[in-house]
């Protein structure tokens, strides 16, 4: 069943560019992962360290398959980026 991850992203104070950056530079990886249907990367326009990631992908096994093979030192890198863990999950129609 296709199936609709929603994360949403604040960043640590002063890294919200460097954070929108990061999360920008993650979709090539996640549009050409299998089972990637669109991914898109929003900014909130009231808070411009808020992000939101919305993908669609066409089950839940294989968008955890695409995030278990992302590069983890990309992953531990980005983390001083993060001013709250980030949260979401999982949606559908």
């Amino acid at each position: 069943m296709p199936i609709t991850p929603i994360t949403e992203f604040k960043a640590a104070e002063t890294k919200a560019e460097e954070l929108y950056e990061f999360l920008k530079s993650l979709v090539p990886y996640i549009s050409s992962s299998e089972g990637c249907l669109s991914c898109e990367v929003l900014r909130s326009n009231e808070d411009k360290s808020r992000f939101t990631v919305i993908e669609k992908w066409g089950s839940v096994d294989l968008h955890k398959k695409s995030v278990d093979n992302f590069p983890r030192e990309r992953m531990q890198a980005a983390i001083r980026l993060f001013g709250a863990s980030p949260k979401g999950g999982y949606f559908h129609t």
